[in-house]
């Protein structure tokens, strides 16, 4: 008879174990292209003798998702004056994406509808640019002369943000509350080299690939979707300005007859001038506002009349104020520092009737 012998050895299985790169880790997460390698290992025994050990490996890559926010730096409108050039406002970009990418940049105006900040878009600006503020230069949040003007945002690191200036100029002639809205939009485009704007990135259509796919996970922006690998936001201008309103009055001071008991304007009697200048509520201060009055031929200037930053009383000048301006014959001048919105300040002379 014969017989066989049937051995079954005993298999023991080891821990798993991982080994892969340590990449850095933000908040958006594992940089894009990573590596990450798992090993596990496998070891045995046949008849309580240890047989080696086995080891299986996989390789995955981590893909990149791509995500941006364009938003106003701020809360307020920009205030700006007719005719004003180089006025700016504010915007942050931030790259959440989970590599570097460049952004094209794009600024257009709204063209009807509430502004960002209330009130009817009403004017368009011109000479738009866009500027990337400097923070080893000038001042830090504000456009100055280290800033640099671009058409796109370079090499903007994982979760970094980054400030924009939108510059343009103002029309001149515009009232006070006038509307100016505006929007800039970000593109993300591949990282390419630093100094030149990378190519538009695409997202990866079908099933996860082997290599570095591309998922977008952008919010809608204020003029394009979610999902799209853009983002847009909106600021607006509004125009501040001087509105004012000139008022000229005079009284009778003295006759050389009736002296100051009820004056009437004969000759030699004196007669003092009010120039009023009403700076309307709401607007801007005007500063500073130069006056000038000449002088009729049949009047004589009394000298060393003039006094400025005189007040009124309802609609009354007050005929006050303190010395100052000056004559140049037959020109009464003198300048008003600032007058407020809101405030009447004014300028009062004599003269003697001829």
């Amino acid at each position: 008879m014969t017989s066989k012998l049937t051995y079954m050895g005993t298999i023991g299985l080891a821990a798993f174990s991982c080994v892969a790169a340590a990449p850095a880790f933000a908040a958006a997460g594992t940089t894009a292209g990573t590596q990450i390698t798992n090993t596990a290992s496998v070891s045995y025994q046949v008849g309580g003798i240890n047989q080696g050990t086995q080891t299986a490996s996989n390789i995955i890559t981590v893909d990149r998702r791509v995500e941006l926010l364009v938003e106003e730096d701020g809360t307020t409108t920009t205030e700006v004056s007719p005719g004003q050039t180089d006025a700016y406002t504010t915007f942050r970009l931030t790259n959440k994406t989970n590599e570097v990418l460049d952004f094209a940049l794009a600024v257009s105006q709204i063209t009807s509808g509430t502004a960002a900040h209330g009130g009817t878009d009403s004017f368009n600006v011109s000479n738009v640019r866009i500027y990337r503020d400097n923070p080893t230069t000038g001042t830090v949040g504000s456009w100055d002369a280290g800033d640099a003007l671009v058409t796109y945002a370079d090499e903007v690191g994982i979760d970094a943000s980054i400030r924009l200036f939108v510059l343009a100029d103002i029309p001149a002639g515009l009232a006070t509350n006038a509307v100016a809205g505006i929007r800039l939009t970000a593109t993300a485009n591949e990282g390419g080299t630093a100094g030149s704007q990378g190519a538009l990135v695409t997202q990866t259509t079908g099933a996860n690939t082997a290599g570095k796919d591309t998922v977008f996970a952008d919010a809608a922006g204020v003029s394009d979707a979610a999902r799209d690998g853009s983002h847009s936001d909106d600021d607006d201008y509004t125009v501040k300005t001087a509105t004012l309103t000139v008022t000229k009055t005079s009284r009778v001071v003295s006759d050389p007859v009736n002296l100051t008991n009820n004056p009437k304007l004969i000759p030699g009697a004196v007669v003092e001038y009010c120039i009023a200048v009403a700076n309307a509520a709401g607007g801007a201060a005007a500063s500073p506002v130069n006056i000038t009055d000449s002088v009729p031929t049949l009047l004589t200037f009394v000298p060393g009349s003039i006094k400025l930053n005189g007040t009124v009383t309802g609609v009354t000048c007050d005929f006050n104020g303190t010395a100052g301006g000056s004559y140049a014959a037959p020109v009464v001048s003198g300048s008003l520092p600032t007058v407020a919105a809101g405030q009447t300040l004014t300028l009062v002379f004599q003269a003697t009737v001829n």
